[in-house]
C-alpha cells in the first residue's frame, strides 16, 4: 500500500501545509476564522450530500485538504498570544508594576539566571503573554521555583537579534516558543507575592526537587547527578559544558534528550508490569488507562518538551492499539501523533528536536528492514549486534541532512557509541527508576547508590574517549537548506526503487540527483558574490572581504582561529580558505570607499572622497566638522565604541539627515 494513500498522513501535510504558510505570511486571524468556518461548512454539506456514495469524488478530497490548510493557519494564528488584545505587548507597562509567575527554569548564562514567565498584571491591568526572565545570579539566595509570583518594576525590553550574518538568532528562536521580550532584575528590584504550588507543571517541578533532595544525600558525583536528572527526568539545565559537548561528538546527545526511546521503553516495563491485570474483569482496560495515565504523567514530570510530547502521543496510540489488538500502520500512527501535536503546539514544527525525532523514527522502520537483509547473522548475539547497528545506520540516514544543515557536524563513530549504550539503556532506564522509588521511600541502599553511580560514570567516561578521537568528527561541513530537501529526495528514490525495480522509480532517483547537482549550481552562484562586512564585536574591531570561497579578514583580535562570529559566517557561505591580516586606514570595494578613523581621529584626506566613514576605538572627533570636510553618504559605529559616544554621533546624524549604522543596534553594516 502506497504511504500517501493513506487519509490521515495526507491531511497531516495539509495541517503542516497551514501553519507554514501562517508562520511566513500574515494572515489576519478574523480572515483565517472566516475561511476556516467556511470550508468546514462546505464540508459538511459535500459529506451530507455524498453519504449514500460508496466512494467520494474528487473534490471532496480537495475542499478536506484546504480545510485542513485553513485549520493549520488558524491554529498558529489561535496560539499567537500577541493576536490577543490583552497581550501584554499592546499596553504601556513603563514605571509600572509588572505581576508574574515563574514558568519554566531555563539553563543558567554566565551572569543570569533565566526563567520563561507568564505575565499577569501590568499595574491592576490582567494580561497574558510569555516573557524572558533574566535574574542576576546570587542576588537571591534561594533559587525561584516554578508558579512562584513576583513582580517587579522593572520594565520590559526588546530581546537582541542576531548582529551579525548566519549567527544563531535567539530572537526567533524565542518567537517561535512566543516569547516577544525580556526583564532584567536582581533580588532588589523583586517582590515576592506568592510561592504556592497550584498548576500541574509545579507539582512536577516540586517532584523533581524532592527527587534531586533525596538523591544527594547519597554520594552521587555532580556530573552522574545531572545525567541521572537528563536521562530520567528530562532536566539537562545542568549539565556541565564539558561532558554536553562529550555527548554531542560521539554521536550521543539523542541519549539525554527524553523521548521516543525513553518513553518506548517505559512502555515495555508498564506494559510487564501491570500484565496480571489483564486476568480480572475489564481488567485490560484498566489496564491500558493506567498506562496511558502513567505515560503522560512522566510527560508532565519530564518537562513536556517537543520530543517527549510527540512520544507520549505516539505511544499512547500504540498503548491503545495494543489494547484493541488492532495491528497499526506506523506511517500511520506518526501522522496521527503529528496531527494533533501541531494541531495544538504548532510552532513544535519549527523545533529542532520535533524535527530530528520524526526523521529518524521514519528511516528507522522504513530503511533499517532494507539494511538488515544484507546479512542475515547465525547466532543470537551477532544477531542483536547486526539489528542495533542497522537501526543506528538508518537513524542516520534520517537525521543527518537536518543535523549538518543546524550544526555542520558528523561524529564518524555514531555507530560505536550506540552500539555500546543502546542495549545497555534500557537496563540503565529501568535501574535509575528503581533508583529514584527508593530513594524517595529513604529505602535506598548505599551499595546500590554507588552502582547505579559508577555506571554513569563509566557511560560519561565512554562518551569522552570516543569524543577524544577528534581525526573522527568532522566538524565545519558547509550545508544549505536546499541541500537537506535535495538529499530526502535521493534517500526516498533510493528506498523506492530497491523496493520497486521498474522505470518510474528509475525516472524518481534521476530527477533527485538532477535537483541536487542544480542546488549545488544555485549555492555556488549565491556563495561567489563578493561582499564587505564589518562585523559587530564588542571592544573590537572586525572587517571582512568575502571572495569566491575565500574570506580575507582584517581585525585587532588576538586570533581568529576559535573565533565563533568568522567560523559561523565561513561555513555559512561555503569558505574553503580564511585569510588574516591587519587593519588598514581605507578601504576600497567595488566603487565605494570605507574611510576608517580610529583613536587617533586623523582623516586629514585630500585626494580620497569616501563614501562611508568606520568610527572605531571610540575617536575624539568633531563629527559635524567631519561630515562637512568629508561629506560622506553614511557613518558606521561597530562595537569597539563607548556607548556614550555612539549615542552622540547617532544624534548628530539624525540632525544631519545622514544615514547612521551602528553595529550594536542595526547589526552588522553589509556592502554587496
Amino acid at each position: 500500500m502506497k504511504i500517501l494513500n493513506f487519509t490521515v498522513i495526507k491531511l497531516s501535510a495539509c495541517l503542516i501545509i497551514g501553519i507554514v504558510l501562517a508562520y511566513y505570511i500574515s494572515i489576519p486571524v478574523t480572515d483565517s476564522l472566516h475561511s476556516t468556518l467556511l470550508l468546514f461548512l462546505l464540508l459538511s454539506i459535500s459529506v451530507f450530500l455524498s453519504r449514500k456514495q460508496f466512494t467520494k469524488t474528487i473534490w471532496f478530497g480537495v475542499l478536506a485538504c484546504f480545510t485542513t490548510i485553513s485549520l493549520g493557519i488558524l491554529s498558529t494564528n489561535f496560539h499567537n498570544q500577541k493576536n490577543l488584545k490583552n497581550h501584554y505587548s499592546h499596553w504601556n507597562s513603563e514605571n509600572k508594576p509588572i505581576t508574574f509567575r515563574i514558568k519554566e527554569i531555563l539553563k543558567p548564562g554566565n551572569y543570569n539566571d533565566k526563567y520563561v514567565v507568564d505575565i499577569l498584571k501590568i499595574d491592576d491591568k490582567f494580561v497574558t503573554g510569555k516573557a524572558l526572565l533574566n535574574l542576576k545570579k546570587d542576588s537571591l539566595p534561594k533559587k525561584l521555583d516554578i508558579d512562584a509570583i513576583l513582580i517587579t518594576t522593572e520594565g520590559f525590553q526588546e530581546v537582541t537579534a542576531a548582529l551579525n550574518p548566519d549567527q544563531f538568532d535567539y530572537k526567533k528562536y524565542l518567537e517561535k516558543q512566543y516569547i516577544y521580550h525580556q526583564i532584567y532584575a536582581s533580588s532588589s528590584t523583586l517582590f515576592r507575592v506568592s510561592e504556592t504550588i497550584h498548576t500541574p507543571i509545579g507539582y512536577a517541578s516540586l517532584l523533581r526537587n524532592t527527587i534531586n533532595s533525596k538523591l544527594k544525600k547519597h554520594p552521587f558525583k555532580a556530573d552522574e547527578l545531572s545525567i541521572i536528572n537528563a536521562l530520567i527526568l528530562g532536566q539537562r539545565q545542568n549539565i556541565s559544558k564539558h561532558i554536553y559537548t562529550n555527548y554531542v561528538n560521539a554521536g550521543a546527545i539523542h541519549i539525554l534528550a527524553v523521548s521516543g526511546l525513553h518513553v518506548g521503553i517505559l512502555l515495555l516495563l508498564l506494559n510487564t508490569v501491570l500484565k496480571p491485570l489483564e486476568r480480572i474483569k475489564k481488567g485490560k482496560i484498566l489496564k491500558m488507562i493506567i498506562i496511558l495515565i502513567l505515560l503522560w504523567c512522566y510527560a508532565l514530570i519530564a518537562g513536556a518538551s517537543a520530543s517527549i510530547i510527540r512520544a507520549a502521543t505516539m505511544f499512547s496510540i500504540v498503548a491503545i492499539g495494543m489494547h484493541l489488538k488492532r495491528p497499526s500502520n506506523i506511517y500511520n500512527t506518526l501522522a496521527i501523533s503529528v496531527f494533533f501535536i501541531l494541531l495544538f503546539k504548532p510552532l513544535f514544527l519549527f523545533d529542532v528536536g520535533f524535527q530530528l525525532s520524526y526523521m529518524a523514527v521514519l528511516a528507522i522502520v522504513s530503511i533499517q528492514p532494507i539494511l538488515y537483509k544484507i546479512w542475515k547473522p547465525r547466532f543470537w548475539v551477532t544477531d542483536k549486534l547486526w539489528q542495533i547497528t542497522t537501526v543506528t545506520i538508518a537513524a542516520q540516514f534520517g537525521v543527518l541532512p537536518i543535523s549538518l544543515f543546524y550544526f555542520h557536524q558528523f561524529p564518524g563513530l555514531f555507530w560505536l557509541s550506540n552500539i555500546v549504550v543502546i542495549p545497555l539503556i534500557g537496563i540503565i532506564l529501568a535501574s535509575g527508576i528503581i533508583v529514584i522509588v527508593l530513594a524517595l521511600l529513604n529505602a535506598l541502599p548505599q551499595f546500590i547508590a554507588n552502582s547505579f553511580g559508577s555506571i554513569i560514570s563509566l557511560m560519561n567516561t565512554f562518551f569522552e574517549w570516543i569524543a577524544s578521537k577528534e581525526q573522527f568528527l568532522f566538524q565545519g561541513i558547509p550545508f544549505h537548506i536546499l541541500y537537506v530537501a535535495t538529499s530526502y529526495l535521493i534517500i526516498i528514490a533510493l528506498v523506492r526503487i530497491y523496493v520497486k525495480r521498474n522505470y518510474t522509480t528509475l525516472v524518481y532517483l534521476c530527477l533527485a540527483i538532477l535537483s541536487l547537482q542544480i542546488a549545488i549550481i544555485y549555492t555556488k552562484y549565491e556563495n561567489s558574490k563578493d561582499a564587505f562586512i564589518v562585523f559587530h564585536k564588542s571592544r573590537n574591531t572586525v572587517i571582512g572581504l568575502k571572495g569566491n570561497k575565500t574570506l580575507q579578514v582584517f581585525h585587532n583580535l588576538d586570533s581568529i582561529t576559535n573565533n565563533k562570529t568568522i567560523g559561523t559566517f565561513a561555513v555559512a557561505n561555503f569558505t574553503e580558505m580564511i585569510k588574516e591580516d591587519t587593519l588598514r586606514d581605507l578601504f576600497l570595494y567595488r566603487n565605494h570607499k570605507i574611510l576608517i578613523v580610529d583613536s587617533l581621529g586623523i582623516y586629514n584626506l585630500k585626494s580620497v572622497q569616501p563614501d562611508y566613514v568606520l568610527l572605531r576605538n571610540s575617536p575624539k572627533i568633531n563629527l559635524e566638522r567631519l561630515i562637512d570636510s568629508i561629506q560622506p553618504k553614511g557613518i558606521i559605529a561597530d562595537g569597539s565604541n563607548y556607548k556614550s559616544y555612539v549615542a552622540r554621533w547617532e544624534n548628530t546624524c539624525k540632525k544631519r539627515k545622514l544615514p547612521f549604522h551602528q553595529t550594536g543596534k542595526k547589526g552588522a553594516f553589509i556592502l554587496e
